[in-house]
C-alpha cells in the first residue's frame, strides 16, 4: 500500500504520466446536456424530489434509465426491483397533522407562539402525541461539551425534564479576534459543535426533554425562511434502535426576537448573556418564572427510500473503488411562497449535482476502463440530515477499507468560469491538496472554503463517509469569476442564499452559463480518473478526527 503526502501523491501522478493518459478533454461532459438534466429533474413534474413521494419514484426511474443508457452496471442490492440499481434505505417519517399548540408562560401569563412564524417544532422519537406542560426553561449557551477544547457549557447541570435554549454556531463566531479565547473553535470556521445536529444530540445525551435553538441569520448562515421551509414538512431519520439517544422529545428553533422577549421576561439581557456564553466560565442560566408547553399529534411511519448506484468495473483492481456522489432529493412540496408556489424544485440544490454525476459517468463510460472500479451514487435524504449517505456508510457496497475516496457534488457552478476553486471545510485530508494540484494544472487557484463560518463541511454527504474514515470531499464552486471577479461571485452567492436556497425559487434557468460547471467537472474527472489508475491511497492529515477510523483498516490495504 502507498499512503503518501498530498504533494507526494500529486507529484507521483505527474511523474507516472497519469496526466498524459487524458491530455484531451474528457469525453461526454457537455453544458447543454447538464442543463437538460437539471431542467428535467427540477421540473414541477418531479414535485421537488421528496423522499417516499411520487417525486422519488420519478427521480429514481430517471437515474436508472440514464445509468443504463450510459452503460453502467447495477451496483445496488442484486435483489432490488428493477435490476439491482438501488439500495433500500429504511427511514422513519415523522409528520405533525393537525394544529400545533405551543407557547411559553412568562411570569404567569401565557405567550402563545405561532408555528412557522415564531417557532418550528418537531419530534424524531416514535410517538403518537407530544404533550409538554409547563416545562422549565434553561439557557445552555452554545450547548457545547468539548473536552479536547477545554469547553463545557453544561457544568454538570441536570437537564432532565427541562427545555434547553441554545445559540446556533459556536463560541468563536462573534467573538472578538483579539480575545485570548478566539481560535478555541477554529475562528470563523464553524466546527461540528456549531451544527444543529450536534446540539440536538448532545441535549438528548444529557436527558433534556427538548432543545430550542435561537435563530440568527449570520450565525446560522441562512435566513428564517430556510429554517421554516426545512422544518415545516415531514421529517425523517434513519431507523435507529434507540432514537432517544440522539433526539430529545422536542426539537425546534425560535426566532431571535422571541428569544429576546423570553430573556427580558426573566430579567435578563439577551446580548449580555450571549457575551457571557463566549467565556469559559459560563454556567447554565435558569429562565426563572418561565415555562414551555406544547401539544400536537405525531404520525410516525417507516418508509423505504433509495440510493441509486451504478458502477464501471475496474480492469485490474475491481475490488477497490473511487466513489462519485450527489444527493438526488430536495424538499418536495411544502408551504407556499409569496407567489403561491409550493414546489421546492431544487435546481441548483441538487439537480445540478446529479446532472454533473451523470456527465461524469458518461465521460468515464466512453473512455478506457480504469484499473480500479468507479461508482456513481445518487444519495437520498441528504436534506433530512445526510441520511442516505449515513446509511451507505454503515452498509457500504464496497468495503470501506477498499474505498479510495468519495468525490461529492452538491451544487455546480452556474455563473460561468472562475479563476479559483475550493472544497467544503479547511482541508482535513490530502484530497484537498490534490485538488490544488489539479486546479493549478488548469491555471486556477485552489483556496480554502471562502465561507467556513457556514459549516459546509458538515452539511454535505461527504461528511457521512468521513465519519467512517473514508477520505471524502465536496467540491465548492469558485467565487473569483472570470466575468466580474470576487464581487460578482460573492454577490451571486449571497443572492442565492437569500432568495433561492431551500425556497421554491430555486428553479431551472435558460440563461445559466455552464462553462464553469464543465471546467469544474473536467477537474473532478481528472482527479478521479488518476486515483482510479494509481496504487495510492489518500489519507486524513495528522490531527484529523477521522484519521483513527481510517487507520483501523490499514492492514486491509497492504
Amino acid at each position: 500500500m502507498r499512503t503518501i503526502s498530498a504533494i507526494g501523491l500529486g507529484a507521483a501522478l505527474l511523474v507516472s504520466g497519469a496526466f498524459a493518459a487524458h491530455a484531451a478533454e474528457p469525453p461526454g461532459i457537455d453544458g447543454a446536456r447538464i442543463s437538460q438534466h437539471i431542467k428535467v429533474l427540477a421540473s414541477d413534474a418531479f414535485e421537488g424530489r421528496g423522499p417516499a413521494t411520487p417525486g422519488e419514484t420519478r427521480t429514481v426511474a430517471y437515474l436508472i434509465d440514464q445509468y443504463k443508457a450510459i452503460g453502467l452496471k447495477p451496483a445496488g442490492d442484486p435483489k432490488a426491483p428493477g435490476g439491482g440499481w438501488t439500495q433500500a434505505v429504511p427511514l422513519r417519517r415523522f409528520e405533525t397533522p393537525g394544529e400545533i399548540k405551543v407557547g411559553f408562560t412568562l411570569n404567569g401569563k401565557p405567550r402563545p407562539l405561532e408555528e412557522l412564524k415564531d417557532i418550528v417544532v418537531h419530534t424524531q422519537v416514535p410517538a403518537t402525541h407530544v404533550t409538554v406542560k409547563d416545562a422549565p426553561l434553561v439557557f445552555i449557551g452554545f450547548g457545547v461539551h468539548a473536552p479536547e477544547r477545554h469547553w463545557d457549557d453544561f457544568k454538570g447541570y441536570d437537564l432532565k425534564g427541562k427545555i434547553a435554549v441554545v445559540l446556533i454556531n459556536d463560541p468563536d463566531f462573534e467573538m472578538d479576534p483579539k480575545d485570548p479565547l478566539y481560535g478555541r473553535f477554529d475562528g470563523k470556521a464553524m466546527t461540528y459543535y456549531g451544527r444543529w445536529t450536534y446540539k440536538y444530540a448532545e441535549a438528548a445525551r444529557r436527558g433534556a426533554l427538548g432543545l430550542l435553538i435561537v435563530h440568527e441569520t449570520a450565525p446560522a448562515a441562512y435566513g428564517w425562511n430556510t429554517v421554516k421551509n426545512s422544518n415545516g414538512n415531514a421529517q425523517f431519520d434513519i431507523v435507529r434502535p434507540k432514537p432517544g439517544e440522539i433526539h430529545p422529545k422536542v426539537e425546534g428553533w425560535i426566532q431571535r426576537d422571541v428569544a429576546v422577549e423570553l430573556f427580558k421576561a426573566a430579567g435578563l439581557d439577551f446580548e449580555a448573556e450571549k457575551k457571557t456564553a463566549q467565556t469559559e466560565g459560563f454556567k447554565p442560566v435558569e429562565l426563572k418564572g418561565e415555562t414551555f408547553s406544547a401539544d400536537y399529534a405525531v404520525k410516525t411511519t417507516v418508509i423505504t427510500s433509495h440510493n441509486v448506484i451504478g458502477k464501471l468495473v475496474g480492469s485490474t483492481h475491481p475490488g477497490e473503488a473511487v466513489l462519485y456522489g450527489a444527493h438526488w432529493d430536495h424538499l418536495g412540496v411544502g408551504a407556499p411562497d409569496a407567489k403561491g408556489d409550493r414546489i421546492y424544485n431544487g435546481a441548483l440544490d441538487n439537480a445540478s449535482g446529479v446532472a454533473g454525476l451523470l456527465e461524469l459517468a458518461r465521460a468515464f463510460a466512453h473512455a478506457p476502463r480504469t484499473e480500479r472500479s468507479v461508482y456513481f451514487i445518487g444519495f437520498t435524504a441528504e436534506e433530512k440530515g445526510l441520511l442516505g449517505s449515513e446509511y451507505y456508510g454503515t452498509h457500504p457496497v464496497v468495503p470501506l477499507a477498499k474505498t479510495v475516496a468519495l468525490l461529492n457534488l452538491d451544487g455546480l457552478q452556474l455563473d460561468g468560469p472562475s479563476h479559483d476553486l475550493s472544497s467544503h471545510g479547511v482541508g482535513n485530508s490530502t484530497l484537498d491538496d490534490l485538488m490544488g494540484v489539479y486546479a493549478r494544472k488548469q491555471g486556477r487557484d485552489f483556496k480554502p472554503d471562502p465561507h467556513q463560518e457556514e459549516g459546509h463541511f458538515f452539511r454535505a454527504d461527504h461528511f457521512s463517509l468521513a465519519k467512517v474514515g473514508v477520505p471524502a470531499l465536496t467540491m465548492e464552486a469558485g467565487e473569483d469569476l472570470v466575468k466580474g471577479g470576487f464581487a460578482a461571485g460573492e454577490a451571486a452567492h449571497q443572492d442565492y442564499v437569500k432568495y433561492r436556497y431551500h425556497q421554491p425559487a430555486d428553479e431551472w434557468r435558460a440563461d445559466w452559463n455552464l462553462e464553469g460547471a464543465v471546467q469544474d467537472l473536467t477537474l473532478y474527472y481528472d482527479l478521479g480518473r488518476d486515483l482510479a489508475n494509481s496504487r495510492d491511497w489518500p489519507t486524513w492529515k495528522p490531527g484529523s478526527e477521522f484519521k483513527a477510523a481510517r487507520d483501523m483498516t490499514t492492514a486491509a490495504r497492504q
